[in-house]
């Protein structure tokens, strides 16, 4: 094709190989050929705005337009500036974007921007949870979906990106971050990589795509038991959800002051606070303790997670089982780990948007945006915190951290900040 007929372009936009001299090396073309008033744009997904511009006469003209793939049909575009870029011009873009139909963003140029950033736990926690036997991928995929709202679990989404692509966005946003360990790959998906078992375009990742091949269901627990009652001791936050679903049952409901407990038969059942059951049980002198793990909708979610510690009685785990059963949840269990699934996943999106936020990175109602409408998650990481409470979070990830002695899981400043100042993320 002649470049030479961009000419009389005002807005020309680059989505060559991501490699930065490549860039470079077509932005200073096309500075040769487009006049000073032409607005160049990269659709890099990982590369430095600034780095690209750094070396042309007029590098304040240089911006990010980054789109998500496929792009006629994903909303999102990330307006993202250097350190050089005219804030006029980003604002150009982001309006022409939005004439466009688009949901523009504005983001500076830090490495993963928005998306790749703060998406990284998403991918992140799944792994750990499958290296450490927490539970198999059906079973923490479904969970995802059907308690987390996400429209797909961190496996299948992986199969469905390539783990080729989706690993050296990690280690890219690794790499760029000296070597943060909230970032850190995964040596379970290194090793599908290095057997080139790349998801569906191999035919083989987390699951097989070979003609005829059965999908493994998720583990569930069954339990024989009915019950017809049960206690709630004080307030259950976020879980109150189930109140109503019980009610529904006719399971008759006796409430009493307390500290936010779910009883049935000898079973004592908790909402997760990132303490193991066998922590808590020992903290708090509960016996037969029960953790529930995060729901997006305690009203609408088909499935939940469960973990317990060893030497709960059967009779009560087979009572606390019934209880959810009967409240119409399918219920999969957990070995006993910190934060179980959801909530674990939930608080350090959070965490990381928090940092982003702290950081300057984008707005608050951007970070939210952008983690709809670019990965379609059913809520922005910071309004999901607000809505289960940043004392809850913190003390989540307070918790994760103690258990694992590892920086990965440190709460951000801004969450420490806005917890106790009794605030919000969008206030």
């Amino acid at each position: 094709e002649n470049i030479q007929a961009l000419a009389d372009c005002a807005l020309v936009i680059e989505a060559i190989v991501e490699n930065l001299q490549a860039k470079r090396d077509l932005f200073r073309l096309l500075e040769s050929i487009c006049s000073e008033q032409c607005i160049l744009a990269s659709n890099t997904s990982s590369l430095s705005i600034t780095s690209i511009a750094a070396q042309l006469n007029h590098p304040q003209r240089v911006l990010g337009l980054h789109f998500f793939n496929p792009a006629p049909v994903m909303a999102l575009v990330e307006i993202v500036s250097g350190l050089a870029s005219d804030p006029a011009l980003a604002e150009c873009l982001y309006h022409t974007a939005r004439a466009w139909g688009k949901k523009p963003v504005h983001t500076r140029s830090t490495p993963g921007f928005i998306v790749n950033r703060v998406a990284r736990p998403f991918y992140a926690e799944s792994l750990r949870l499958l290296q450490e036997g927490c539970a198999d991928c059906p079973t923490l995929d479904a969970l995802m979906r059907d308690a987390g709202g996400f429209a797909m679990g961190a496996f299948e989404l992986t199969d469905l990106i390539g783990h080729d692509v989706n690993y050296a966005v990690t280690c890219s946003v690794f790499e760029a971050y000296y070597g943060d360990t909230r970032f850190l790959p995964s040596l379970i998906q290194k090793e599908l990589v290095d057997a080139a078992r790349l998801g569906r375009k191999s035919g083989q990742g987390f699951y097989s795509y070979a003609v005829g091949a059965e999908r493994p269901q998720a583990a569930t627990l069954i339990s024989e038991q009915r019950v017809t009652a049960c206690v709630v001791e004080g307030d259950l936050g976020i879980a109150a959800g189930l109140i109503a679903r019980l009610h529904e049952q006719q399971i008759e409901i006796i409430q009493r002051d307390g500290r936010g407990l779910l009883r049935v038969g000898d079973a004592v059942l908790a909402l997760s606070d990132g303490r193991m059951a066998c922590q808590r049980a020992r903290d708090e002198g509960l016996r037969n303790l029960i953790l529930l793990d995060l729901a997006c909708d305690y009203g609408t979610a088909s499935r939940l997670a469960i973990s317990y510690a060893a030497g709960i009685e059967p009779l009560a785990l087979a009572q606390g089982v019934a209880l959810l059963q009967q409240a119409g949840l399918q219920v999969s269990q957990l070995s006993d780990s910190p934060a179980l699934a959801v909530l674990r996943t939930v608080a350090m999106l959070a965490n990381e948007a928090a940092d982003a936020l702290l950081q300057g990175v984008a707005s608050a109602a951007d970070i939210d945006l952008a983690m709809r409408a670019g990965v379609n998650y059913p809520l922005g990481p910071l309004a999901w915190a607000d809505a289960i409470g940043l004392g809850h979070i913190l003390a989540t990830l307070e918790n994760l951290h103690a258990s694992y002695g590892e920086e990965r899981y440190r709460p951000s400043l801004l969450l420490r900040r806005r917890a106790a100042e009794g605030r919000t993320f969008h206030d």
